[in-house]
């Protein structure tokens, strides 16, 4: 019933664990049932390790938190070797998140990995990170580069493509229409929304890098906006988050062209809440005679 498809790969539920939310994804074993959950994404990772920024990082704020977290990881050597032995035993999909910048640590990352034995089933693109090579300009906010991008990757590997847009674009539509020309096989949409904290007494700025990435409940009537402008273009399925708590959010997200979607800041609450998730959205769909999720898919009546 909740079952879906990317392209020849199976998913027991339509609910993804977002990418840095639930660590590399083993620490979070005894927590979660994995028949419940179609995938789960790793943190980002990155040719050499990365300490990330310095604190203070992560601020909650009123519905949700901004974060600047840095794309702290440990590096793709040390990946394959102590944590993708471990993801092999675990009973659900594994995605891993990759990031870089420039087109070829992205490339080296890849290599890496596919060179090593794994059963991860494909690869999230991180492409909100500056490419030092063209002065700092983000991957995500130019839709030649990301057609390059993917396009590299995609030589490199049959394996699933998902490409993980930023909201903070003038079109996003055009974005995912270059991913999915480039041979991309899904995109996950949003990232966060930039944001900044404040301190009113003091006047200091509350993150050490200014500027954040916000998240959580105060987000999602603009996630829903940017992936039904997306669904409106394209063709490859969407994978949509921003802000989802409940079976009622991700409903909303199918409603509007989500195939998938992804839980982010709600598992920093209980990463055990995707069980109730799961549970909910199954009993919606029996009470309202439907045989499957996908009969949710783009489904809305203009006012």
């Amino acid at each position: 019933m909740l079952k879906t498809n990317l392209k020849q790969i199976s998913f027991n539920s339509p609910i993804i664990l977002a990418s840095g939310t639930v660590g590399y994804g083993d620490e979070v074993s005894n927590l979660i049932d994995y028949k419940k959950v179609g995938a789960i994404v790793t943190k980002s990772i990155t040719y050499e390790p990365r300490k990330g920024n310095p604190s203070p990082r992560i601020h909650e704020v009123n519905y949700g938190m901004i974060n600047s977290i840095g794309l702290a990881n440990i590096g793709v050597s040390n990946f394959c070797k102590f944590k993708l032995p471990k993801l092999n035993s675990i009973n659900t999909n594994i995605i891993i998140s990759i990031a870089g910048s420039t087109f070829e640590e992205y490339l080296k990352v890849i290599n890496e990995i596919e060179k090593t034995s794994s059963g991860h089933i494909g690869y999230e693109l991180n492409i909100s990170c500056p490419n030092t090579k063209k002065g700092g300009i983000e991957f995500g906010v130019s839709s030649s580069m990301v057609e390059e991008l993917i396009g590299k990757i995609r030589s490199q590997t049959e394996k699933l493509i998902i490409v993980k847009l930023t909201p903070n674009v003038t079109s996003i539509e055009n974005i995912a229409l270059a991913a999915e020309s480039a041979g991309a096989d899904a995109i996950s949409a949003v990232n966060t929304f930039v944001g900044l904290g404040v301190d009113y007494k003091t006047g200091k700025m509350i993150l050490s890098t200014k500027f954040g990435g916000i998240s959580g409940p105060a987000i999602k009537p603009m996630a829903l906006a940017k992936v039904h402008k997306i669904y409106q273009n394209i063709k490859i399925p969407i994978i949509g988050m921003g802000g989802i708590m409940n079976y009622k959010d991700i409903i909303e997200f199918m409603r509007v062209g989500s195939q998938m979607i992804q839980i982010g800041t709600l598992n920093y609450r209980d990463p055990s809440l995707t069980t109730n998730l799961y549970d909910n959205l199954k009993s919606f769909l029996m009470k309202n005679n439907l045989s499957c999720i996908e009969q949710l898919k783009g489904v809305f009546f203009d006012a």
